[in-house]
């Protein structure tokens, strides 16, 4: 399994309307094959970036995410916010999970 991290530094004027934005965004992402969770996470800090993070079962399955109508479509939605509402450009990191735990317990490890 992968996790993909994009890192996006907003503008805290803009910070609603970019949230905003991942409300209908499951229709789009859900469906995908491979497709395991996603999360959107709110800095503590205005001056740390939104991440934007997605699991998927293999790295293929997201890089097929990245070529379907439906990442067009939802990346398409960006355009809706002026560029002033970003502060930089977007960090994208794509790491494979070694190791899970929930509730103090090991799921298990990838050797």
């Amino acid at each position: 399994m992968i996790s993909v991290m994009n890192r996006i530094p907003v503008n805290p004027e803009f910070a609603q309307d970019f949230e905003e934005r991942f409300k209908d965004r499951a229709a789009l992402v859900d469906g995908m094959d491979g497709f395991v969770a996603f999360r959107l996470l709110r800095p503590t800090k205005p001056e740390d970036p939104y991440i934007v993070m997605t699991f998927w079962e293999s790295q293929a399955h997201f890089e097929a995410w990245t070529q379907s109508d439906e990442f067009k479509e939802g990346h398409a939605r960006a355009g809706r916010l002026p560029r002033e509402a970003f502060l930089g450009h977007p960090k994208i990191e794509v790491m494979e999970i070694i190791q899970e735990a929930v509730a103090g317990q090991i799921l298990g490890s990838a050797s």
